[in-house]
């Protein structure tokens, strides 16, 4: 049985730990709601773009015909390339698990020479780094903020990869921020695009647009930035969604503290009312023994 010294010290060592995770959780808590009004205003921006685009790709056979842009263009898929957004730090629940594991599930469809990662957080990087799995670039230490310049150098890393034929499709895995307690993990094509794809409004296909100055020149302008805001509002739901998980998981772990605080409380009590107990025992029966003598 463990002496009262030692139930005091682990008493102190959880309590320490308890304020930890409580601040860790407080700071969790004041980074999501920068990053929930983030995730939330980017998202009619990109449904925004995903309407332009569709209405414009109906009035137009983006693929086949007139307008050839590369960003529409399919064809033998020899190499996949998978984008994983991961957090930089643990402490976060089965956030990066999760993710991990669905990955696996996505690349177990491959062989390491038709599949290649690039890697958006450390926990990716480091646990990818190891497998057979061939990182093409990993992009680290954003600790749970959007950083536009270096998400626009991604998504320019990744379409001029396309438009080469180094990659011939590009997917994205992230966790899309649903609620503070849910989130919802995602894998997206992120090219070649599908206009068919991109709304379910058929009323688009149905407008006839005239083009100034011309649909090529449109196109150009119009899909960079595309891709740009697609991944750029993957990114801002992965941050959100980190946040919120590590908000849960350190509320978890605090009340679990808490909780051993209490039951190591209560053993310290009862083993401090039978030390106490000994010793009037102990005394009751030195006083009988004196008064016998």
């Amino acid at each position: 049985m463990p002496s009262l010294r030692d139930i005091k010290r682990r008493i102190r060592s959880v309590k320490s730990t308890q304020q930890i995770t409580k601040a860790m959780e407080m700071v969790a808590a004041a980074k999501l709601r920068k990053a929930q009004t983030r995730a939330e205003k980017a998202r009619p921006y990109a449904d925004k773009m995903k309407q332009i685009l569709a209405n414009l790709s109906s009035s137009v056979d983006a693929g086949d015909g007139n307008v050839m842009h590369p960003y529409f263009q399919k064809r033998d898929v020899k190499k996949t390339t998978l984008v994983l957004i991961t957090s930089d730090r643990g402490l976060c629940g089965s956030f990066n698990a999760n993710l991990i594991r669905r990955a696996a599930r996505f690349l177990e469809h491959y062989s390491t020479e038709t599949a290649e990662l690039m890697t958006v957080g450390k926990r990716g990087a480091v646990w990818y780094r190891k497998r057979p799995y061939p990182i093409i670039s990993s992009h680290v230490d954003f600790g749970g903020n959007m950083d536009f310049d270096r998400s626009r150098d991604i998504a320019r890393e990744l379409t001029d990869r396309f438009e080469n034929g180094e990659t011939d499709e590009i997917y994205v895995l992230y966790q899309r921020f649903v609620s503070t307690a849910r989130q919802e993990i995602t894998l997206e094509r992120y090219l070649p695009i599908e206009p068919e794809a991109v709304t379910e409004d058929e009323s688009a296909r149905q407008i006839d647009y005239i083009f100034e100055p011309d649909p090529v020149a449109i196109f150009d302008d119009l899909m960079p930035r595309y891709a740009m805001t697609m991944l750029q509002t993957a990114m801002a739901e992965s941050f959100a969604a980190e946040h919120a998980a590590r908000m849960m998981a350190m509320g978890a772990a605090t009340r679990s503290a808490g909780d051993m605080i209490d039951s190591l409380t209560l053993e310290y009590n009862k083993a401090r009312q039978s030390a106490i107990t000994k010793e009037l025992l102990d005394i009751v029966g030195g006083a009988e023994a004196l008064a016998k003598s």
